[in-house]
């Protein structure tokens, strides 16, 4: 294989590596952004749970009073008994006796409610604040394990910037120029093989007289596939180990 070809295989292998690379750290803030969002969402339960307890607390002390109101209301009236001269009279103050006594009944029914529900938004905060708690805690060892990966990454990134950067000053700048094209159009793949009198990346056959001047010891022209354009590499290696299969293939026939 001709040594620019070599080195444009390097090249490529270089690229499609800072490509995955650059792929991942681009992923890390999202993973950050998800592990916070975990984080605010079991805080965001603490939160309604405070809220609701605190509107039971407030209907709570609302029903209190409307008990005392209807208490002290009972008492007025029968401060008054003692005072009233007709049957008719004292019977219109025992009606509104049983009146304020009924609605003390219904208060103190809500007021109960408001004690269970209170009681209720206790076991919720607290659960919700323990759930916190250990959401923390494992987002905490992720974070740690996405920052060491982040780190990582990044200096892979720089040890690959510098191999690339030593892998292009072997390669002409119209050379590069030309890969760098090719490599835009079809996801970093400007470089392929030929397997089976075919391109590798897209299976178009290539003609026979191409095969045959790329094999050739001392060519130094670069071929390009006919149908996507890149740039044709071949590698003696692969022929043999195609033979070596098709030699596997028959002998497992025969014996079958």
């Amino acid at each position: 294989m001709q040594k620019v070809l070599q080195t444009l295989l390097e090249l490529q292998s270089v690229d499609l590596r800072l490509n995955d690379l650059r792929g991942r750290l681009a992923r890390f803030p999202q993973k950050i952004a998800d592990i916070e969002k975990r984080i605010q969402t079991a805080k965001a339960d603490v939160d309604s749970s405070k809220a609701a307890q605190l509107r039971a607390i407030k209907e709570r002390k609302k029903y209190e009073m409307d008990v005392e109101q209807w208490k002290e209301r009972v008492r007025k009236y029968r401060d008054q008994g003692s005072l009233v001269k007709t049957n008719e009279a004292y019977r219109a103050l025992q009606h509104e006796i049983q009146l304020a006594e009924a609605e003390i009944a219904k208060a103190e029914d809500r007021l109960l409610e408001q004690m269970v529900a209170g009681e209720e938004y206790d076991r919720s905060i607290k659960a919700s604040e323990k759930s916190v708690k250990e959401i923390e805690a494992i987002t905490g060892v992720e974070r740690s394990e996405i920052e060491a990966d982040k780190t990582a990454a990044e200096k892979s990134l720089a040890e690959l910037n510098a191999e690339r950067e030593r892998t292009v000053l072997e390669i002409s700048e119209n050379l590069l120029d030309h890969y760098t094209r090719i490599a835009r159009k079809h996801n970093g793949i400007a470089v392929a093989e030929i397997r089976g009198e075919k391109c590798s990346a897209c299976g178009m056959m290539v003609r026979p007289h191409v095969i045959q001047e790329i094999r050739r010891s001392g060519s130094e022209e670069l071929f390009h596939c006919e149908t996507c354009t890149r740039i044709l590499y071949y590698r003696e290696t692969s022929a043999s180990a195609e033979a070596a299969a098709a030699s596997t293939t028959a002998s497992s026939s025969s014996e079958a």
